[in-house]
């Protein structure tokens, strides 16, 4: 209980440090919230994000437990926004709980279950995937409880664990799949053998039954936002390529199969820090201890079952490969790798460490043999060095915790959007257009955030959005902006104050995705013409600040009666 509950409490200091960030100031939002939370708030108000596109959408993506769940919380008067700063601090104590106890069944050694759970906690706040309180936030303490309930045996424990995973993060239940399915296999007399024992087969089929039944409505159900994108089309889109708005494919090989985000192997975090994660070197040590049991004696109460780690590798792996062979079909391959490798090498490091620290200090039933004391000397100073550097590794790195937590910057501007109407739709390229439906819960006809590709039917009705956007902001035709105002039923424009700079448009990325409009709209700029809408900012002002301009719709729509 000392060794859990000392694991806890570095669980509860990480998530404290994320809880810093999180409150830091009234207008801060974990990124992915902004997608997968904001819409929630229709929960404590039906009235809020009505008829808006990009609520519709993100609501259609959501898996229906977490919905649920966060609705409940909503019936009861706390904000789902509010609930997701929260979440992460609980849900990570949950995954150190489970982790400890998988630990302990594999070797019954608590300090084990210490090492084990400090190294992945640390991990996890080292990455969003905890913090931002989506469903890929509850991939951790589900997916746990459902190795811990396994390797106990507990069916009836490990299906619930199972089932909760397929209602929060569905796309998990197939490395479930696969992993229920290697369970009845082994290695034998160097062949592969089936069980033979009749209730393996009742207890891994009831669980193998129960996912391949909770993955059926997805892949029955169509989306209305579909379909999901090819590989051929994706190619062929700029926003798939570096500087576009989903970034997959590169040039680079080494980013593609291993450190790129969304295709790569390896958890992005391990590319990017300035020092490789404790666990990396200290995980391959695992095989060597466990391959010579007379220098490790401890390693040999390791349990057999400690090959579940190298199951899960083997279909965390399968399905990478599959999902690059599939591409978008199973969503993103590196999201079948990088969960499983942080926590395999984790488990694994601290599974490691602690036979090679039996092994330097001998317990009183295996009494140490003599030995010089400039070894014993060297031995207690690498334990130190070691203990030191996973202790305070977290240090080393500039952001830790690296909780992408997003600091809205003009405060008055969302205080000014909260207080108009409900239905109000605001059209803007700017990229203050990204935080308006989370901290004023407003609509925006679209932005840089929620312009996500890979859903055919959503993305093109943003893309098209975002051409007649660009059009009308860069048109020299009172003609052209007043159509597009009543063909959206846009209420406010909002701009920054250099919108009408050549570098504004030339230096986006993001609007370069669209094309051949954005350059019609640059050498407008260029060629020294003035826009209607740039025209219209004395008159139909607002609303203002340093850095933005709030214009009225309808007063664009009168200048025609003026005229």
């Amino acid at each position: 209980m000392f060794w859990l509950a000392f694991s806890l409490t570095w669980a509860a200091i990480y998530g404290i440090l994320g809880l810093q960030q999180a409150f830091g100031s009234q207008y801060v939002v974990q990124d992915d919230a902004r997608h997968h939370v904001f819409w929630m708030r229709r929960f404590l108000d039906p009235d809020l994000l009505a008829n808006d596109l990009i609520a519709d959408y993100f609501q259609s993506i959501a898996p229906w437990g977490y919905t649920l769940f966060y609705k409940f919380f909503a019936t009861i008067g706390i904000d789902p926004i509010f609930l997701s700063k929260l979440l992460p601090i609980i849900l990570g104590m949950i995954a150190t709980v489970y982790c400890f106890g998988i630990c302990f069944q594999l070797l019954p050694v608590p300090l084990a279950g210490f090492i084990s759970t400090l190294l992945l906690n640390q991990n996890l706040w080292f990455k969003d995937d905890l913090s931002s309180g989506t469903p890929r936030a509850f991939l951790y303490p589900l997916f746990l409880a459902f190795l811990y309930y396994l390797l106990r045996r507990s069916l009836v424990s490990s299906l619930i664990a199972l089932a909760l995973l397929g209602v929060f993060y569905p796309q998990y239940l197939l490395i479930c799949i696969g992993i229920l399915i290697l369970q009845l296999c082994s290695w034998e007399n160097g062949r592969l053998s089936l069980s033979s024992q009749r209730r393996d087969y009742l207890f891994y089929g009831a669980g193998i039954g129960l996912a391949l039944l909770m993955i059926l409505p997805y892949v029955l159900n169509s989306s209305e936002f579909g379909p999901v994108v090819t590989a051929a089309d994706a190619r062929a889109m700029p926003e798939f390529w570096p500087g576009g708005r989903t970034t997959f494919f590169t040039d680079n090989f080494s980013d593609y199969w291993f450190c790129g985000g969304r295709t790569g192997m390896l958890p992005r975090e391990w590319c990017k820090l300035s020092f490789p994660p404790p666990q990396i070197f200290l995980g391959v040590l695992l095989p060597i201890v466990l391959r010579y049991p007379s220098r490790f004696p401890l390693a040999k109460q390791v349990s057999h079952q400690v090959i579940l780690l190298v199951k899960l590798l083997l279909v965390s792996f399968g399905f990478f490969f599959l999902a690059h062979a599939l591409l978008f079909k199973l969503y993103l391959p590196s999201r079948y790798t990088e969960h499983g490798l942080r926590i395999v090498m984790a488990i694994a490091a601290g599974i490691a460490l602690t036979v090679l620290l039996d092994a330097i200090f001998p317990t009183r039933s295996r009494p140490s043999q003599s030995r010089p004391w400039q070894k014993q000397v060297l031995a207690v100073g690498l334990t130190v060095i070691i203990s030191a550097f996973i202790l305070l590794y977290p240090t080393l790195e500039a952001e830790f915790p690296d909780v992408a937590y997003e600091v809205g910057g003009v405060p008055t501007l969302y205080e000014f959007f909260a207080q108009q109407p409900k239905d109000s739709l605001i059209a803007s390229v700017s990229r203050e257009a990204d935080f308006i439906p989370t901290f004023s819960q407003r609509s925006v006809l679209v932005s840089k955030e929620y312009a996500i590709p890979l859903l055919v039917g959503y993305y093109q009705q943003i893309r098209q959005r975002v051409v007649d956007l660009l059009v009308a902001q860069y048109s020299t035709d009172l003609a052209d902006v007043q159509e597009f105002i009543k063909k959206y039923g846009v209420d406010f424009w909002l701009l920054d104050r250099s919108a009408f700079t050549p570098g504004y448009l030339a230096n986006d990325s993001w609007l370069q995705q669209y094309q051949p409009i954005a350059t019609e709209a640059l050498t407008t700029l260029q060629q020294g013409k003035m826009p209607v809408v740039a025209t219209m900012m004395e008159l139909c002002t607002v609303f203002q600040t340093e850095e933005v301009i709030v214009l009225q719709a309808d007063c664009i729509l009168e200048k025609r009666h003026a005229n």
